[in-house]
């Protein structure tokens, strides 16, 4: 169902613990919490949120005070402890941010031992949703429903996949689209980062090579054609686990590509995290945001949600998520691995202001329930929902198990009254 604003469900001081990873780790899912979060604990929605943050392999990090219990990844005692940590603390809820890759086991399967362990309902939003799970992920992903009461997806399609893929009931879906906190436009920010007099193309987000951003480069010089005065920013650092394992080997492949292209003085690369003060001041000064993500499975993606809720012109391979967020004119659709396409696409916008900004006014519009006060309300009514059908569970059961005991009584005693008979019929 999709959760609006128009039946809430309200209950003061609902204590409702996240669980996921939160800032300051570097991953979507981190940021993604910890914007909720906020957007959870604002006096308006009656609830009062800690965090159980989930740490990757030997690493800790120094957390906001809402930030009450952690659990190691790969320690799957952890995630019992912290099932009794929320138990003993009386929460009355937990939600949960569910991506295979930040929890350990099989396919992400120990934090099915944290939701087997708590007494509460759980409300799961899934972050990622697969048309072809191998059976670890199927099994997860079973559990993950049979365990929860409400399902979060942040597209349709996603909400499409669990009712065709997993069997997943329609009712137990919630549609809730991704939180955003729109840029709030600056006219001086070119003159701030010092691109005053150009146009900006951006891609931001940690860096991974499913990111396809060596594409956007290869578009660079056909655009620098028609307008020389073009920078591209690919801003943000390398993926924590990329860098692990590959350091920066995708990062300086893109360097050398633009410096073979002659382009390096117009790309500029920034390897940072960035705070949200710098994400505002560059989204500001973007002229077109750029995703040429090379997965068609990603069912969300929260720096397109970002820039689109900011205004921005856009231009993105069709992943399913831009599929959806990008239709009726709301951006530009270009075929996989296609700078070609691409580079036709930004010299379209750049050579007709009138149409990119009325690209941008429908972005907007479509973005205004993005916003995340009004996203955090429908969580709020998704945790309604789902305390609602916890207790209904509980009384269900606590009626089949009288109803058995009743019935287990009346056969004991019918068992007395027949040895009585025969009893009494022998003498």
């Amino acid at each position: 169902m999709e959760v609006s604003r128009g039946h809430m469900y309200k209950r003061a001081n609902q204590k409702v613990a996240l669980v996921g990873s939160h800032l300051p780790r570097q991953c979507g899912i981190a940021t993604f919490t910890s914007d909720l979060g906020d957007a959870l604990q604002d006096k308006s929605t009656g609830v009062n949120c800690l965090v159980v943050a989930v740490n990757d392999a030997e690493r800790r990090y120094i957390y906001r005070d809402r930030v009450r219990f952690e659990v190691s990844e790969g320690d799957i005692e952890s995630y019992h402890r912290a099932a009794e940590f929320l138990n003993f603390n009386g929460v009355d809820l937990l939600c949960l941010q569910h991506e295979y890759g930040i929890y350990g086991g099989a396919a992400g399967a120990h934090v099915l031992e944290l939701m087997r362990d708590v007494e509460m309902p759980i409300v799961t939003t899934l972050h990622t949703i697969l048309a072809e799970p191998t059976s670890s992920q199927r099994f997860v992903m079973g559990e993950l429903a049979r365990l929860s009461e409400r399902l979060v997806v942040m597209s349709q399609h996603g909400a499409a996949l669990l009712r065709t893929v997993y069997q997943i009931p329609n009712d137990k879906i919630d549609f809730i689209p991704h939180g955003i906190d729109p840029a709030l436009p600056n006219a001086g920010s070119k003159g701030i980062l010092g691109m005053d007099g150009q146009s900006v193309i951006l891609t931001f987000g940690l860096l991974s090579p499913d990111k396809g951003i060596e594409y956007m480069i290869d578009a660079l010089p056909a655009v620098l054609v028609r307008f020389p005065n073009t920078v591209y920013v690919v801003l943000g650092a390398t993926h924590p686990h990329v860098k692990e394992c590959d350091g920066e080997v995708y990062r300086l492949m893109l360097e050398n590509r633009a410096k073979r292209l002659g382009v390096e003085k117009q790309v500029r690369f920034y390897n940072h995290f960035v705070s949200r003060e710098e994400l505002c001041n560059y989204m500001s000064a973007t002229d077109i945001y750029v995703t040429p993500y090379l997965k068609p499975e990603q069912i969300t993606s929260g720096t397109l949600a970002y820039a689109l809720g900011s205004g921005k012109a856009v231009i993105s391979t069709p992943y399913w998520y831009a599929e959806e967020l990008l239709a009726e004119g709301r951006g530009k659709l270009v075929p996989w691995r296609d700078s070609t396409a691409i580079a036709k696409q930004i010299i379209t916008l750049l050579a007709n202001e009138t149409a990119r900004h009325a690209m941008q006014a429908r972005a907007t519009a479509y973005t205004s329930e993005m916003a995340w006060p009004s996203v955090a309300q429908r969580y709020v009514q998704s945790f309604g929902l789902a305390s609602e059908g916890y207790r209904e569970r509980q009384h269900s059961s606590v009626r089949a198990r009288l109803t058995s005991s009743e019935h287990s009584e009346l056969e004991t005693l019918d068992l007395i009254q027949q040895a009585q008979r025969y009893l009494e019929a022998a003498q």
